[in-house]
């Protein structure tokens, strides 16, 4: 049996973060730190030497962008130049240098089904030269709004250009037809950077998010936040009767995969339908479990549904929906509003490239045959890792959902425990 692994030890090399798992039996952190620097010095001189056009490029970081990178998380990436993308198609990527990858991030789930499907581009070229920023709708919008509510149960849509901005949107209408000021979510939760969702449970007490940059406002007095799976916690905080929404992924993904317990879906629906509280569900990363997401796949009931990144195959598009209910008091919200801006949507939010995009995906490219050979491909990749995993005897462990693969470092228990490990930093 492996030694007993005290999970979630990071160490810092070189601006990345290195995990690495300590034991009881190996403790010696100095001679483990060594011997990681001396194992990224040699990789990074691999690299180097693979790559000189990406070097050639970014060796002092791509000109013009602050701190030599488009976005600037782009640091957290391990390389020690940047890979410079020369062509994506289907799963592959090909850098500049001529090296072909077998992709298994996809654009972070931005190409779910893959770079550049055919039927994506196809709309794109003829779209393009009809107009991408019209405002007025174009004939895919008179299509689109139906094929999104056939596919995902919810009758009513609006369009927007990433999940950041469409859980802004549904949160303002949340707290508008509930005249509640504040929302919950739960411990490690990704829905991009909606300024709400980015507090922690640190020691048992909301706080920020280790990192945050600029912020004034005390995000603690506007949101609550509770561990996952925590129904006697979600309880506790609901009865205060303040909360205007529960946000959640129906399995938390940006922090080790988090599964729901058996029964916690449930409970969740319950227990905010006893609140009078909305409930929101995320499934920008876990449309991975099939056509209608896991929402469709477990027979969720969300009065708020929000899917981001893959409805349009990379082109930059999202969608919002909700429910009769919540239609209807948004709509005598809205008539309270004699004039101003509600202060959802933008100018390019429906644009029609955006729309013919989504159109093409939902028609022709997010098919139960596409969903069935991702799953098949997914439960092999499981089965491969689980087998590599056990011959080396390590305490780590897979998890998928649906066409989503990750290998964790770490037991299944202790991350379990510890709520995933969202904040290396905290």
């Amino acid at each position: 049996m492996p030694p007993p692994v005290a999970a979630g030890k990071w160490f810092r090399f070189n601006g990345f973060i290195a995990q690495h798992e300590t034991t009881s039996r190996h403790g010696d952190r100095a001679r483990t730190a060594t011997r990681l620097a001396a194992l990224v010095a040699r990789e990074e001189a691999i690299y180097r030497e693979r790559n000189p056009r990406s070097v050639a490029l970014a060796a002092r970081g791509l000109p013009g962008f602050h701190g030599g990178v488009p976005m600037h998380w782009m640091h957290d990436w391990p390389m020690p130049v940047p890979l410079i993308v020369a062509d994506a198609g289907g799963a592959t990527l090909t850098d500049v240098d001529g090296h072909v990858y077998d992709d298994f991030c996809l654009g972070d789930t931005g190409a779910m089904l893959g770079h550049s499907p055919p039927a994506v581009t196809a709309a794109i070229v003829r779209q393009a030269p009809r107009g991408l920023a019209t405002m007025p709708a174009g004939e895919d919008a008179a299509l689109v709004g139906g094929l999104l509510a056939e596919r995902f149960g919810l009758p009513h849509w609006q369009v927007a250009t990433t999940a950041t901005d469409a859980n802004r949107f549904a949160l303002r209408v949340a707290r508008a037809v509930t005249g509640r000021p504040r929302i919950l979510v739960f411990n490690g939760c990704y829905h991009g950077s909606v300024d709400e969702t980015f507090v922690r449970l640190i020691d048992g007490r909301a706080a920020h998010r280790p990192g945050l940059l600029g912020q004034f406002v005390d995000l603690t007095q506007t949101a609550r936040v509770v561990e996952f799976n925590d129904l006697a916690a979600l309880e506790a905080k609901l009865a205060h009767g303040d909360v205007a929404c529960v946000i959640t992924e129906p399995v938390l993904t940006n922090s080790c995969m988090v599964l729901p317990d058996p029964g916690f879906h449930d409970g969740l629906r319950r227990l905010t339908r006893a609140t009078g509280t909305l409930l929101l569900i995320d499934e920008t990363h876990t449309i991975s479990s099939g056509p209608g997401g896991y929402t469709r796949a477990h027979g969720l009931e969300p009065d708020l549904f929000v899917l981001g990144k893959p409805i349009a195959g990379g082109v930059a598009a999202s969608a919002w929906g909700f429910t009769d209910d919540v239609a209807r008091r948004l709509d005598a919200a809205n008539a309270t509003v004699t004039h101003g801006y509600t202060g959802m949507g933008t100018t390019l939010s429906a644009n029609p490239l955006a729309l013919a995009a989504m159109r093409a995906m939902l028609e022709e490219v997010m098919t139960d045959d596409a969903y069935r050979h991702m799953d098949a491909r997914a439960a092999a990749l499981e089965a491969g890792l689980v087998a590599a995993i056990a011959r080396q005897r390590l305490a780590w462990h897979v998890v998928r959902v649906g066409a989503r693969v990750e290998f964790v470092c770490a037991r299944f228990e202790d991350v379990v425990a510890g709520g995933g490990f969202a904040d290396p930093a905290a």
